[in-house]
C-alpha cells in the first residue's frame, strides 16, 4: 500500500486567512502580499477599510520574560 504525504508551504494571512507563500511579518502575524497591496490602495471611506482595521487587531506584542 502506497502512502501519500501532503506538504503545505506558506503561512496563514491574518486578513484573508488563506495560506500564502509571500508576505511580511508584523510582530506575531503574517500579512500576504495580496492583502498588503489591497490595504494600501483602499480609501478610508471604503467599507473594506473597517474590515482591514479589525483584522489588524490580531497583531499582538509578544511578552518577553527575563
Amino acid at each position: 500500500m502506497k502512502s501519500t504525504v501532503q506538504i503545505t508551504y506558506g503561512e496563514t494571512c491574518m486578513v484573508c486567512e488563506e495560506k500564502k507563500d509571500k508576505g511580511i511579518h508584523v510582530y506575531t502575524e503574517f500579512l500576504c502580499r495580496d492583502c498588503e497591496k489591497e490595504m494600501l490602495q483602499t480609501d478610508t471611506s471604503d467599507p473594506r477599510y473597517k474590515f482591514y482595521l479589525q483584522q489588524l487587531k490580531k497583531i499582538t506584542i509578544p511578552k518577553i520574560f527575563s
